[in-house]
C-alpha cells in the first residue's frame, strides 16, 4: 500500500510515477526525488538516445529512397544487346532491383499507337477487360482471353512489394477469367460482334483448336471443350487434360499444336526470378511440355527457359520457336530476352546460366557440369523488354518489308532505366529459316508510352488475321488494335 500512496504523491508533485528520475520506492523507505540537475541530465540522455535511434531510421529511409531514385542506369542501348551477337557485359548484381514502372493511364481523347511507315492502325475492339492473348478460329472469328494473374499471396514483405509493383504497372486488377469472341461481320476492320464465349475459367491464356476440341491453358491445368464452327458461346464444363504447376510470378500458360497431328506444346514459366524459393518450387516449370491429349500423358520437351510465353511454328520448316523473358537484378543491360528455335532435349541454362553459358553466381549450389550443354539462343531481343507475343508473318499483307519474319509483342520493362520494350517489333528472317545475321529488331507498333513516360497501353499477344492484318492485344489500354497496310 505504501508504494501506491508514494506513486500518487509523486504524481501530485509532478514527478515520474514509474520510477524514472528517482530511486525505486521500497516499503519503509522515505521517498527522495533526484535533485533537479541530475534529473535534467538523465532526461537529456534519454532524449539523446531516442534522437540517435530516430536519426538512424531516417538515414536508412534516405538510403532506400536514394537507391530507388538513382537506380542502375543502362550503359548500352537496347539495340546493342539485341541481334544474333549481342554485347554481354559483366553483371551488376542488385539486392534491390532498379524500379522504373510506367504508370498506366490508358488512351485519352482518341490517342492511338504509332506505326511504321506504310502502315495504319485502328481499334479492332474496345472496352475489353485486360485482354492478353488472341487466337483466330478457322472461320475468322477471333478469341481474346480477358485474364490476369490469380490472387497472389500477401503474407510477407516480398509479396507485398511485388503486389505493389504489379498495381503500379496496371497488372493487379482481378482476372475476368473470360474468353470473348470478336467477329467482324461487314469487313470494315472492326469487330461489330463482341460476346462472352467462355466464362468461369481460371486465369486462361493460350488457346488452340485441335482435333475438334478447343484447348485452353488455364494457369493450373490444360482443359478442353467440344467446338462447333460458328458457335458464339460454349457452356460445356471443361475437361481437364493435364494439371499444370500454378502460382508464383509467371502465371500465364500457352498452348499450340505441335504440327505432328498428335501432340501439343504447353509453356510453363518459372515461379520466381532465379529459383529463389528452391528448386522444388520450380519442378516441371521454366519449361515447354509436350502433351499427348488423347491419353493425357506429357513430358518435358525443353527446359531452362525462365518464362517461355509466346510459341509458334516456323512456316519454313515446321520447327518450334519461342520468346523468353530472362532474369532480373543483374543491371539494366542484362540479361537479354530472346527469340529461339527449340528442339527436344534442349536446356537453355536457367537458373544457373544465361545467354548460352554465362554463369549467374547468385544461384547456389552451382552446376558447372551443365555449362557445356547449355544452348545459346538464336536471337537476342534486348534486356527487360518482356517479350510475350509471337507470330510469324505468314499471311500478312503489310508490305514486302514485313513478309518474312516474326512479330513480337514486348510488354515493356519495370526494372530498367531507361525503359525498354513497350512496342511490337519485327525480326527479319533469311532464306535459311533463321533471323537475318546482322538484322536488329524493327519497330512496327510503338508510342505506347506518352511524353511523360506513362503507359497508354502495353502490347501482349499478336496474331495475323484472315485479312492479312496484324492484331495486337493491349492489356492496359483494354483494346485490340488492328495494323493494316496504308492505302
Amino acid at each position: 500500500m505504501h508504494s501506491h500512496f508514494a506513486s500518487a504523491a509523486a504524481l501530485l508533485q509532478g514527478h515520474d510515477a514509474t520510477g524514472l528520475g528517482r530511486p525505486p520506492i521500497c516499503s519503509g523507505t522515505a521517498y527522495r526525488p533526484l535533485p533537479q540537475p541530475a534529473r535534467s541530465a538523465y532526461l537529456w540522455a534519454m532524449r539523446k538516445h531516442v534522437l540517435i535511434v530516430l536519426g538512424i531510421i531516417v538515414l536508412i529511409g534516405i538510403a532506400v529512397i536514394a537507391w530507388l531514385a538513382w537506380p542502375d542506369t543502362a550503359r548500352l542501348s537496347v539495340d546493342q544487346v539485341a541481334g544474333k551477337q549481342p554485347v554481354i557485359e559483366a553483371p551488376r548484381e542488385q539486392v534491390i532491383p532498379t524500379v522504373g514502372i510506367a504508370k498506366p493511364v490508358g488512351w485519352a481523347n482518341g490517342a492511338k499507337p504509332s506505326v511504321a511507315p506504310g502502315l495504319t492502325i485502328q481499334p479492332f475492339a474496345t472496352n475489353l477487360d485486360h485482354p492478353r492473348w488472341l487466337y483466330e478460329l478457322p472461320n475468322g472469328d477471333v478469341l481474346v482471353a480477358e485474364t490476369n494473374s490469380p490472387p497472389r499471396p500477401s503474407s510477407g514483405i516480398v509479396d507485398r512489394v511485388m503486389n505493389f509493383f504489379l498495381g503500379r504497372a496496371g497488372a493487379a486488377v482481378p482476372s475476368a477469367n473470360r474468353i470473348t469472341l470478336l467477329r467482324d461481320t461487314n469487313g470494315d476492320g472492326k469487330a461489330d460482334l463482341k460476346t462472352p464465349f467462355m466464362t468461369g475459367l481460371n486465369s486462361p491464356f493460350g488457346m488452340v483448336l485441335f482435333d475438334g476440341q478447343l484447348y485452353i491453358a488455364d494457369t493450373d491445368a490444360l482443359v478442353r471443350v467440344p467446338y462447333v464452327e460458328g458457335e458464339t458461346k460454349i457452356t460445356a464444363k471443361p475437361e481437364k487434360v493435364v494439371p499444370l504447376r500454378g502460382g508464383g510470378n509467371h502465371w500465364a500458360r500457352n498452348v499450340i499444336a505441335s504440327g505432328d497431328g498428335q501432340t501439343l506444346f504447353v509453356s510453363v514459366g518459372s515461379a520466381s526470378n532465379i529459383a529463389d524459393n528452391g528448386l522444388d518450387a520450380e519442378k516441371n516449370r521454366a519449361a515447354i511440355l509436350q502433351v499427348w491429349p488423347k491419353d493425357k500423358n506429357w513430358r518435358i520437351y525443353a527446359a531452362g527457359l525462365r518464362n517461355p510465353t509466346g510459341m509458334a511454328l516456323n512456316p519454313a520448316n515446321g520447327r518450334l520457336w519461342t520468346v523468353v523473358n530472362e532474369r532480373d537484378m543483374l543491371g539494366s543491360d542484362l540479361a537479354p530476352d530472346y527469340l529461339t528455335q527449340v528442339e527436344f532435349g534442349d536446356h537453355f541454362g536457367w537458373p544457373w546460366y544465361y545467354w548460352g553459358g554465362y554463369p549467374d553466381n547468385r544461384v547456389q549450389p552451382a552446376q558447372p557440369a551443365l555449362q557445356q550443354y547449355v544452348k545459346r539462343p538464336d536471337y537476342a531481343l534486348g534486356p527487360h523488354v518482356a517479350a510475350l507475343g509471337l507470330t510469324f508473318s505468314t499471311g500478312a499483307k503489310l508490305g514486302e518489308r514485313f513478309a518474312n519474319g516474326a512479330f513480337i509483342g514486348e510488354h515493356g520493362s519495370w526494372n530498367r532505366k531507361p525503359p525498354s520494350g513497350y512496342k511490337v517489333v519485327f525480326v527479319p528472317f533469311g532464306p535459311g529459316a533463321f533471323p537475318t545475321p546482322k538484322a536488329k529488331p524493327v519497330d512496327v507498333v510503338s508510342g505506347f508510352l506518352n511524353a511523360k513516360g506513362e503507359a497508354q497501353g502495353r502490347p501482349v499477344g499478336v496474331i495475323v488475321d484472315k485479312t492479312g492484318g496484324l492484331l495486337v492485344a493491349d492489356d492496359v489500354g483494354n483494346v485490340v488494335w488492328k495494323v493494316s497496310a496504308a492505302r
